[in-house]
């Protein structure tokens, strides 16, 4: 492992922990973690950056998706399915990427949110149904199907592809799709996030480009951001994350807007 300062090292694990609480709740703790690993570590190969992102958020990731399983009415099968689709679809998306410009993308992306943003501002009642209507009866075999392939397929290759807000796009398409409360959608969103991150890490692992010690170290406070965010998320309910998903959305598009006009 480089020689990395003792404040770095704090500077990074808070931001773990941060960025663990961030992604339990509603996604999207990756705009937090991996610039804050670019910035702290910035001689290292962006390939090893990646790796260690990658090696610190499953961790909080796994918990959040344990926690969330154990209090919340998920269904643990049909989340697997989505996520074994997303790991193929994120797949095929890095197979391709190479060929895809971010400065194409990220003007789409940032449109996208903002239409995103502006529908759950216009639609109160978007992801508050009580929890549960969406785990059972209500959701047709249609409905799993379009969840399977399009949600885990569409945001698996846009992960492979860009990635920011992912985990976000994940929410709001399960909630959409699925009928589920924005609170059930975060768990099931979690289960996914899984699947892809162990696929992306096993890679990373293979190529040898995985700082394992510090990785180790802001693993624990990820962890534990990840546990505090879901509980937090399970107790407060469907408005208190969806004021944070519109806080999320909005550091998003911000993020974007300020990589597409400075770069």
């Amino acid at each position: 492992m480089p020689d990395i300062t003792l404040t770095t090292v704090v500077l990074l694990c808070i931001a773990a922990c941060a960025a663990g609480w961030i992604d339990a709740v509603v996604g999207g703790g990756g705009l937090l973690l991996l610039p804050a690993l670019l910035l702290g570590l910035p001689h290292l190969p962006a390939a090893q950056v990646l790796g260690t992102n990658k090696a610190v958020a499953i961790v909080g990731t796994s918990g959040a998706a344990v926690t969330y399983a154990r209090r919340a009415p998920v269904r643990v099968g049909t989340a697997l399915r989505i996520g074994l689709m997303a790991l193929a679809g994120s797949m095929t998306g890095a197979f391709f990427a190479a060929g895809i410009s971010s400065e194409v993308l990220r003007p789409v992306i940032m449109v996208v949110l903002l239409a995103v943003a502006a529908f759950v501002l216009l639609r109160p009642s978007f992801g508050t149904a009580a929890a549960g209507d969406g785990t059972d009866r209500q959701v047709t075999r249609a409905r799993t199907v379009t969840a399977i392939v399009l949600v885990g397929g569409g945001i698996g290759l846009y992960d492979g592809l860009f990635g920011p807000g992912t985990g976000t796009f994940l929410v709001l398409a399960l909630t959409a799709v699925l009928h589920l409360d924005l609170v059930t959608a975060s768990a099931t969103a979690k289960i996914v996030n899984v699947c892809t991150n162990a696929g992306a890490l096993v890679m990373f692992a293979v190529q040898g480009t995985v700082l394992w010690q510090l990785a180790a170290l802001m693993a624990v406070f990820n962890l534990a951001g990840g546990l505090a965010g879901a509980r937090m998320a399970l107790s407060r309910g469907s408005g208190f994350v969806r004021g944070v998903l519109l806080v999320v959305v909005f550091s998003l598009v911000a993020k974007l807007g300020f990589d597409q006009f400075s770069g």
